[in-house]
């Protein structure tokens, strides 16, 4: 490309960092991770500024900055509705004009199963939709299709291209209004000397996708490959590029499928979608605390009910903990769905502040129903399904527990913990401890709301007044 010019660099290949020279170790941790690659500098009239597609400044005009309250904000308000409402959800409402989304997961896990529902949902109430796949033909694409949508109409449009430059020509003849990337690492672009899927490709096909969604006003959805460990495969400049990351998760052995949202512009971040994994597609789950809680009606000893807020529905699921004597000199603690640093934590909690004796026992720790629950509103209930295991006790079955344990065994608030007490009184729990700092609040909001009188809401100050009473 004429006016551009080349030069070497190197690149991390655990997070992508570029620097002029060779580095024995990159700034993220990662030693003898830097390989070369030969990389090419836009100029400054160079057409994929961000800059001039946003604007529609022509190449080589001097940019102007203009005046905030001038800028017309509208697009990004009119949603479009994808007819999923789960994806509607995560997506903040539905899709963005103009905006660029990254969905990844392992393979198999329902990616290309989920958009493929959007584009025939898209297509058939409101255009076109352009599926472009670098991995799959024709012929596959129509086979996968003819399971999960259907009959189709004319409007879905299917190319099987890996060149981003036949792509932006089809754009420009098709005039499609939503455009689908299967996979932005098998895509490329000719000016740029570089294999498909390598950061130099990578950035240039995501600059290029960036300025076809802007200057065009279409909502683009790009597919990515993740590494085995579950993290974004490739440079992490393809996250800083797009207006939405999410994630579906899931074990394969089960139907359960998840979206996450870790960035949304438009929208609330942490937030999730469920679906469940059936032979015509995903089918969405609007009731998720019951779905988790399916099973829970015959507590055992360790169990015990928790809950979560996950971007703006609360969760409730059950917390199972076993412990088990060990003859070995370091016991086994093993989590699942639960960070296994804040376990450790509250398993020296318990032995310190409480004095239950956990040096001889293997604790393994699991949330059911392979829910991943951020935050630390999980924390007691992990607390009291370890204790009950230990001690042989089975709590009551309508008992749920929220709260955060501190270092000293005191409980410290959550956030959201009144929504949380409202969707466990929705789901028939009627024993309820939470902080005793949110207790009478939360207390005095139900009984507002016309909560019935058997619900009891207990606050608890320190581990000890609830597992020593």
């Amino acid at each position: 490309m004429a006016g551009n010019k080349r030069k070497t660099a190197f690149f991390c290949q655990e997070c992508g960092y570029e620097a002029a020279k060779w580095m024995g170790q990159c700034i993220c941790g990662a030693w003898n991770s830097m390989f070369e690659q030969k990389v090419t500098e836009d100029a400054v009239d160079d057409k994929r500024r961000r800059g001039g597609a946003a604007s529609g400044a022509a190449g080589g005009k001097r940019a102007r900055a203009i005046p905030l309250k001038s800028v017309d904000a509208a697009p990004h308000k009119d949603r479009i509705d994808t007819g999923i409402a789960e994806f509607n959800r995560v997506l903040g409402g539905g899709l963005v004009p103009g905006s660029l989304t990254l969905i990844s997961g392992e393979p198999g896990i329902g990616k290309s199963t989920l958009i493929m529902q959007a584009a025939a949902n898209f297509a058939a109430r409101i255009g076109k939709v352009l599926y472009v796949s670098g991995e799959e033909s024709e012929e596959q694409i129509k086979m996968r299709a003819d399971r999960i949508c259907g009959e189709m109409n004319d409007d879905l449009l299917v190319l099987a291209e890996t060149s981003l430059d036949q792509v932006e020509a089809v754009v420009e003849e098709e005039a499609p209004g939503f455009i689908i990337i299967d996979s932005i690492q098998t895509m490329f672009m000719a000016d740029i000397d570089a294999a498909p899927g390598s950061i130099s490709q990578v950035r240039a096909c995501g600059n290029a996708l960036m300025r076809i969604g802007k200057s065009h006003n279409i909502p683009v959805f790009i597919v990515a490959h993740v590494t085995k460990s579950g993290d974004l495969a490739g440079p992490k400049i393809v996250e800083h590029l797009v207006d939405c990351v999410l994630s579906i998760t899931g074990e394969r052995n089960a139907e359960l499928r998840i979206l996450r949202s870790y960035k949304n512009r438009f929208g609330t971040t942490s937030e999730i979608g469920a679906f469940e994994m059936a032979e015509n597609g995903l089918i969405e789950i609007a009731d998720l605390s019951k779905r988790f809680l399916q099973g829970a009606d015959e507590r055992a000893e360790g169990a015990m009910i928790g809950a979560a807020y996950e971007g703006t529905r609360p969760l409730l699921f059950e917390v199972q903990a076993l412990a088990a004597t060990t003859n070995m000199n370091y016991p086994r603690r093993t989590s699942i769905g639960f960070d296994y640093g804040r376990l450790n934590m509250i398993l020296a909690v318990l032995e310190r502040r409480v004095g239950l004796r956990l040096s001889d026992q293997d604790v393994y720790v699991n949330v059911v129903g392979g829910l991943h629950p951020d935050g630390t509103s999980t924390d007691l209930s992990v607390a009291m399904a370890v204790w009950s295991s230990v001690k042989g006790i089975v709590w009551d079955k309508d008992m749920m527990a929220i709260g955060e344990i501190g270092l000293t065994g005191d409980l410290r608030p959550v956030q959201n913990a009144e929504k949380i007490v409202r969707e466990a009184v929705r789901m028939g729990f009627r024993q309820i401890l939470l902080p005793a700092s949110q207790a009478d609040t939360i207390r005095e909001a139900l009984q507002g709301k016309g909560a019935g009188p058997d619900v009891k809401i207990t606050g608890v100050r320190r581990l000890t007044d609830i597992l020593h009473r």
